[in-house]
């Protein structure tokens, strides 16, 4: 099993595993998941200690594995042992009117495709900042929150000042979840100052490039092509093509290598390490291939270590010769609302 440190008190009620298995992988674009070889893989993340399941309303059957997997749990089991899962999902609709029927009729979607009264922990995405039925769509899932269906709000992919603009409303929101890698840091430039002021956590993803940020890649030509066969390593490909290029990125392996050789760890966890110690951060989404490929092991050796002073001056080194991509994206999601 995992540490103590492996477990983070996002809210009172509310405490997670700090990496968070990733359900972006069962959407399809990642290669087709066995239902049948997907729940148990689920029961061995459980019994290693990683407890906590990023997924969306939209991530392909994800929703659904959840509420598969709390029924078998239950029934081997007991009813008591779902309080060991957190389940963390997502609702992204399309912009528009937002009725208290439309906000309610897609959280009962959400509760029987997972098969629970409450949803541990709501991710709000918005397309479109214009249209102001963000806020509304917030009110009535702060109503929902209240009767019980919605143990915990937060958001996702909101930049620094839509975060500020709900947190003036009075809408109470946990966490926010952004795209925060060594390669991506824009989440410290106004993100994470807003989040320690007001006590909001950052949920990261793309933290390992797609899986560009391993050992596969150090000292490889840039891949090209079909080479980058997930749709995981085309986007994130891109975000190190505008970041510094190839060559740039090769530097970076070299150096995380040379680090994680150190720490007797892998360049992963290195990366991933990185952001667990930064303060604003309180998990980072790993994803979870499901039946194809599984890296818990190398995972938990996160919890093992710790950088120093001298690591993060190795990793700045290289860091203050890439662009500014800050100024190149814009804030944290700025990339979905082009």
């Amino acid at each position: 099993m995992l540490p103590d440190s492996s477990r983070y008190q996002l809210a009172p009620d509310l405490e997670i595993c700090r990496i968070l298995n990733g359900m972006w992988q069962v959407s399809g674009a990642h290669g087709r998941i066995d239902p049948s070889k997907a729940i148990p893989s689920m029961f061995d993340y459980l019994n290693a200690g990683f407890t906590t399941w990023d997924l969306a309303d939209h991530y392909g059957p994800a929703e659904d594995f959840i509420g598969e997997f709390r029924q078998q749990l239950a029934a081997q089991q007991g009813p008591e042992a779902l309080t060991q899962l957190q389940a963390l999902t997502k609702w992204v609709p399309r912009p528009g009117t937002m009725t208290r029927r439309v906000v309610e009729e897609n959280i009962e979607r959400s509760l029987r495709r997972m098969n629970t009264p409450c949803l541990d922990l709501l991710q709000f995405h918005w397309w479109e900042y214009r249209d102001r039925n963000y806020l509304t769509a917030l009110q009535h899932m702060a109503d929902l929150q209240s009767e019980g269906k919605i143990k915990h709000l937060a958001l996702t992919n909101f930049d620094t000042e839509h975060l500020a603009i709900i947190l003036d409303a009075g809408i109470q929101v946990v966490s926010n979840q952004v795209q925060y890698s060594l390669v991506d840091r824009r989440p410290q430039v106004q993100m994470a100052k807003l989040c320690e002021e007001r006590g909001v956590k950052l949920l990261t993803y793309g933290t390992l490039c797609g899986g560009l940020l391993s050992e596969r890649y150090v000292n490889q030509p840039e891949p090209r092509g079909t080479e980058l066969d997930t749709v995981s390593l085309r986007k994130y490909k891109n975000m190190v093509d505008g970041w510094g290029g190839w060559s740039l990125f090769q530097e970076l392996l070299t150096t995380l290598q040379a680090i994680a050789q150190q720490h007797q760890v892998s360049i992963a966890n290195v990366a991933v390490r990185y952001l667990l110690e930064q303060p604003a951060v309180a998990g980072v989404i790993v994803g979870a291939r499901l039946g194809i490929a599984q890296h818990r092991e190398d995972n938990a050796r996160v919890f093992n270590f710790s950088l120093s002073r001298e690591n993060y001056e190795q990793i700045e080194t290289i860091l203050n010769r890439s662009r500014n991509l800050f100024e190149l994206i814009g804030d944290c999601g700025d990339e979905y609302r082009r």
